[in-house]
């Protein structure tokens, strides 16, 4: 692992526990046993930083999605990985992260955004026309509609002013976007075969 992974794997450690904007460098210099001079090296600032924890994120969620469709059967069990994915990522973020990225580091907030608005939302896309193929996803969907409508979603779960971290569980509320998603775009056949996928992982855990 290089030093510029080190650092950032230590920044997304102590982001992840405390929010990005209580975390000072010396935080993290101190976590990573190392100089701040050390740090600043390789990053002028914190937002850097940022940006560059950002940018790894993306970049391994792109691979996990890659992963997940490529060993899914069908579009339905991609799906359903597709949640089981999502709730091991949220289970880990502290509510507060999003919230800071967006008001703090607007850049990295703009690269997250691109990111949903141009890989995710077209994997969607790819999905859906997978899965009207194969007879699960209504052929009626418009596929570039109902793939925006999914990111206005999630972006929504995250939205404080609609659900308070205070009163609402960030995953929950993902969660139940998602079956609410998954159940309204499916055919009959997807229908039947999406309670068989929920039933298994409600039996695994």
């Amino acid at each position: 692992m290089s030093q510029t992974e080190r650092i950032i794997l230590g920044g997304e450690e102590l982001f992840l526990k405390a929010g990005i904007k209580s975390v000072t460098m010396d935080d993290i210099a101190r976590h990573l046993g190392m100089s701040k001079k050390t740090i600043y090296q390789f990053f002028k600032d914190k937002n850097e930083l940022v940006i560059g924890l950002v940018r790894k994120k993306i970049l391994e969620d792109e691979k996990q999605m890659e992963e997940i469709l490529n060993k899914s059967t069908n579009v339905i069990e991609g799906m359903i990985n597709m949640m089981k994915c999502s709730e091991e990522i949220f289970s880990r973020i502290n509510p507060i992260v999003i919230h800071d990225l967006q008001k703090y580091h607007p850049d990295a907030w703009k690269q997250f955004q691109n990111f949903k608005s141009g890989v995710i939302v077209q994997t969607l896309e790819e999905l859906l026309r997978k899965g009207i193929e194969q007879g699960y996803i209504r052929p009626e969907i418009d596929v570039k509609i109902i793939a925006r409508m999914r990111m206005g979603q999630v972006e929504m779960g995250f939205d404080n002013a609609i659900f308070p971290h205070s009163e609402f569980n960030i995953w929950k509320v993902q969660q139940q976007f998602h079956e609410h998603f998954n159940y309204g775009i499916c055919t009959l056949e997807g229908y039947k075969l999406l309670d068989e996928y929920r039933s298994m992982h409600e039996q695994a855990n």
